[in-house]
């Protein structure tokens, strides 16, 4: 595997002679015997005095603070004074308000240093997370060959990261892995590929495809609006709640029977999320949980929606009807999105069209019922704000996981239940053919949720009453123009927690 050069990443990345140093001279003044003799070879072989390099460009006129590995000092292994450009620059980096761009490539700690450089890790991890709880960008791209302490610090705490085709990434390297344990690990699973279709990392890129990421990733981030969030304190007494609602007008006269709407939300044909994000263009997708888990339903993305940049996350249908469903994995998703909008101080997108979640000893094992609490609670205290869209089917504890938003806007023939209405009718009738008759009874479309204040705008379906047409494109544009309606209208206002709590406290009867 061809290793690829600091300086080539970097002159790949940037715009053209828009790099600035922020490094001075390393002086391996701690150094001294035979250390001190490896370090004045390494400098002699590699022309740099560290493994570490710092300093700032600009991607499509976006500065960013970049450190970076450099593989050819000492197999760009982590020293005290390469410790310490990392942790100059991302406080530097943080005081700026610049977004970060880690580029590691390293073989781990330097061993001839011992453990007191090893303990500086979580120096540098503290460092990091100083860095993104100041709403700033981290993103990192895995090089061969990233391992060690390296990868376990600085090399896996990215908000978003890539990796170059073919690199070997890993905790440890084979040889000493080996060594230790006397077993191999398969070679496709210390690689960049093996890491994103696991879900560690969102994606596998060429370094001129990253720069077009992170290009396209800051134009989002770069277009956040200033939000300012409200205690929701007050919202623990009844005295200060909001008063009802009032149900605002549809712009629409499509009305549909409940027993309607499910079947229309079956419908192989029907548009879904896949669908609107092409009509909607230009988004960044992202992939996996950092966790080790990949979606299976759940989608997440980069997006902008009337001229503002946000997080979207969203269930695609599509995927259901290849015989997925709502996993764990796909909530824990979620709630990385839900957290990336919250340190990005990016509003918050939810796209709920799902017939149910997975209903399995795996599932079960994998904590499907807590993470659906998770994500209720994580939304309730989100400081950005929050808009859901319920698109098509709401089967049960999966779509309502991502509903309670500040504003909701629901399709024609959109509907939402305890349980699919098969599930409803074995508990209530033992009988699941009576399914028709459950969902006539519970208030389940978009228009019973709108009388009760649980939808605020119905819009019409993003399927014709005739079925798929060629109106798709307009309807799908016009549930597009809702929803950046009603994030523009949000933006523009500070947070409200207390709102938020008290319209789910306060539904009408």
């Amino acid at each position: 595997m061809a290793r690829i050069t600091t300086s080539e990443l970097i002159a790949t990345v940037a715009d053209e002679h828009s790099w600035r140093s922020w490094d001075t001279p390393a002086t391996g003044e701690r150094a001294s015997g035979t250390y001190a003799e490896e370090l004045a070879k390494a400098t002699t072989a590699s022309g740099a005095t560290e493994s570490i390099v710092t300093g700032s460009i600009l991607v499509e006129g976006q500065q960013c603070a970049v450190i970076a590995g450099n593989f050819d000092f000492l197999a760009g292994s982590i020293g005290r004074e390469s410790a310490d450009r990392i942790l100059s620059a991302l406080d530097r980096a943080t005081s700026l308000g610049l977004p970060l761009l880690g580029l590691p490539t390293s073989g781990g700690i330097r061993m001839q240093e011992g453990t007191p450089t090893f303990l500086l890790m979580a120096a540098i991890a503290g460092a990091v997370k100083r860095h993104r709880d100041a709403g700033l960008p981290y993103l990192v791209y895995l090089r061969h060959p990233t391992t060690g302490g390296v990868f376990a610090s600085w090399g896996s705490l990215g908000d978003i990261t890539h990796g170059q085709p073919g690199a070997l990434v890993g905790f440890l390297g084979p040889r000493v892995s080996q060594g230790l344990t006397g077993a191999e690990i398969p070679q496709d699973v210390q690689t960049s590929e093996g890491l994103a279709a696991a879900g560690v990392i969102d994606a596998v890129l060429a370094p001129a495809d990253w720069r077009d990421e992170v290009a396209a990733i800051l134009g989002v981030w770069r277009v956040r609006a200033e939000l300012r969030p409200q205690s929701w304190d007050w919202a623990r007494t009844t005295a200060s709640m909001p008063a009802i609602r009032i149900p605002e007008e549809s712009a629409d006269d499509e009305d549909f029977g409940a027993w309607e709407c499910v079947l229309r939300s079956r419908d192989p044909e029907r548009p879904g999320l896949a669908e609107l994000l092409t009509e909607l263009g230009d988004s960044v997708e992202l992939f996996g949980t950092h966790a080790g888990e990949v979606g299976q339903t759940v989608r997440l993305f980069l997006t902008r929606l009337g001229g503002v940049g946000c997080v979207l996350v969203g269930q695609d249908r599509g995927r259901e009807l290849d015989g997925s469903q709502v996993t764990p994995a796909d909530l824990r998703l979620a709630r990385r999105a839900m957290r990336l909008a919250n340190r990005w101080h990016l509003p918050l997108v939810t796209v709920i069209d799902t017939q149910g979640a997975e209903l399995s000893e795996r599932a079960e094992a994998g904590a499907l019922a807590g993470e659906i609490a998770r994500c209720l609670a994580d939304m309730a205290d989100l400081t950005v704000p929050v808009v859901s869209l319920l698109l098509g089917g709401g089967g049960g504890g999966a779509a309502l996981a991502l509903l309670p938003g500040d504003r909701v806007v629901g399709a024609s023939d959109a509907w939402l239940s305890p349980l699919p209405p098969e599930g409803a009718a074995l508990i209530k009738h033992r009988d699941a053919s009576r399914a028709e008759e459950m969902a006539m009874s519970q208030s389940i479309t978009a228009r019973d949720l709108q009388a009760i204040s649980a939808v605020d705008v119905v819009v019409n379906s993003p399927m014709a009453a005739d079925g798929p047409g060629a109106s798709q494109s307009q309807r799908l544009a016009a549930i597009l123009d809702a929803l950046a309606t009603e994030i523009t209208a949000l933006a523009s206002k500070d947070v409200d927690l207390g709102a938020r709590a008290g319209r789910w406290l306060n539904l009408k009867p």
